[in-house]
């Protein structure tokens, strides 16, 4: 009986000790930190091994396979360890790849991943497909395995996802962008972070599709210097490709067959939006979709939790929950989606964060600043002699009353942090949950 060592008790490590076990492993889970009362009840019932507040070096070092947290580094001393000794160190996704027949459609990106990863999903369930949606989104894959697999997965990959993946093989692979991105991670190189996120099409054949947004400079880079067998399709907001913007029209070129999507039939807005929907459209055509069923799936999407939701609108000012816009490049998206002069709620863990790309939107359009994390001085610097009202908190129920006495009539109030989320919150969800409550309990103000 094989002996494998869950390192890290989260969704993704739970489900893949899970299915582990019903699997016919010996299975040891290793938590760091503590594990939660419920999750201990649960691998009690299943009768799983489990450690907390530590690592035990002798009983994972012991293992025949270890599968990581993804946020766990590949380079930590007791990994490294573990890699000279010869276990194979994997992550969740690899290990339920190998426990599922269906289809893989999965989609990468430092921005759009999720909510191309969701479109997809909507479009393709919504057209009656045996589909299921996973990775870095929602309820892990392993732990669905444990009951029922799908003809279709729809998986969205990180690039920490990535890296511990051998033989997982997507027939659809797709590759939003790459901007600077967890550099902390890749000892802020960042030919090494383009490097793990075009692992996604290392096992692919020529049977396969891999769909890329042609122009991104990075992931122009990354096609150099990798090799790629499957075939090669692009989008692009300008230029000729097999998926391409045409001033209010989106154009699709497949072979199969062309077909139209007109701009204001996609309900969720900005450009960044209209390339998610281009992916959408090369994808569900391939895996077999009809153009009608296409447009009807996209027409009804309306957009992801936590990305451009409109929580509110008070006074005539709307609050905007982007707390997933973690890097400079999501919330420029964000700034360029609305014409209305903004309030700007940004800040948590630097990532290696440079603002001069959208000093000229914040200049035009960002009327307040609203710093919330730990450490803001690189926002002030950046932004200190264009923005005349910058404000510095640490707490979201200050921060979103700041937004709502600085806006005015049209004004938007906008979570686009630009940043981590650990410094004051668990994740960018619990962020962007506190915004959304904080935002719920504001009253209309006084009339004069």
């Amino acid at each position: 009986m094989k002996r494998i060592v869950i390192l890290g008790c989260g969704e993704s490590g739970m489900g893949a000790a899970r299915l582990a076990k019903q699997n016919g492993y010996d299975v040891f889970v290793s938590e760091f930190g503590e594990i939660s009362e419920s999750k201990k009840e649960l691998l009690q019932s299943e009768e799983i091994s489990f450690e907390e507040k530590g690592h035990s070096k002798a009983l994972i070092l012991n293992a025949d396979i270890i599968i990581k947290s993804p946020g766990i580094s590949p380079r930590i001393p007791l990994l490294l360890e573990a890699s000279e000794k010869g276990i194979e160190i994997i992550d969740e996704l690899e290990f339920a790849y190998g426990f599922s027949k269906g289809k893989v459609i999965a989609i990468t990106g430092t921005n759009g991943k999720t909510t191309t990863t969701s479109m997809i999903y909507h479009v393709m369930e919504s057209a009656g497909m045996n589909v299921g949606v996973a990775g870095n989104i929602g309820q892990s894959w392993a732990s669905q395995l444990l009951d029922s697999d799908h003809d279709w997965w729809v998986i969205e990959c990180s690039s920490f996802q990535i890296e511990g993946m051998k033989s997982f093989r997507p027939h659809i692979g797709i590759l939003t962008n790459i901007t600077a991105d967890h550099l902390d991670r890749y000892e802020y190189d960042l030919d090494k972070y383009i490097a793990a996120k075009f692992g996604l099409f290392k096992n692919q054949t020529e049977d396969d599709f891999a769909i890329f947004l042609k122009g991104d400079e990075n992931s122009d880079k990354g096609r150099a210097t990798s090799s790629i067998s499957s075939g090669i399709l692009e989008v692009s907001n300008n230029e000729n490709t097999e998926a391409f913007v045409r001033g209010d029209i989106l154009e699709f070129n497949l072979s199969l067959q062309a077909w139209q999507l007109e701009v204001n039939q996609i309900p969720v807005p900005g450009e960044h939006n209209q390339l998610n929907a281009l992916f959408t459209g090369l994808a569900c055509q391939l895996a077999g979709l009809s153009p009608q069923e296409i447009k009807e799936g996209i027409s009804s999407f309306h957009g992801i939790e936590h990305r451009m939701e409109k929580v509110r609108v008070l006074d005539g000012v709307a609050f905007v929950n982007d707390s997933k816009g973690t890097n400079v490049d999501a919330t420029s998206y964000a700034l360029r989606s609305y014409d209305q002069p903004l309030i700007w709620i940004a800040g948590g863990v630097d990532k290696g964060n440079d603002y001069s790309s959208i000093t000229g939107l914040v200049e035009k359009q960002v009327k307040g600043l609203i710093c919330l994390g730990k450490d803001n001085q690189k926002l002030k610097s950046a932004f200190g002699d264009i923005v005349a009202d910058i404000r510095e908190t640490q707490a979201m129920t200050q921060a979103v009353n700041w937004g709502q006495e600085i806006g005015t009539d049209g004004d938007v109030v906008l979570l686009s942090p630009a940043c981590a989320s650990f410094d004051l919150f668990k994740n960018y969800e619990d962020r962007g949950h506190q915004f959304v409550e904080a935002v719920n309990q504001l009253k209309p103000k006084t009339l004069a």
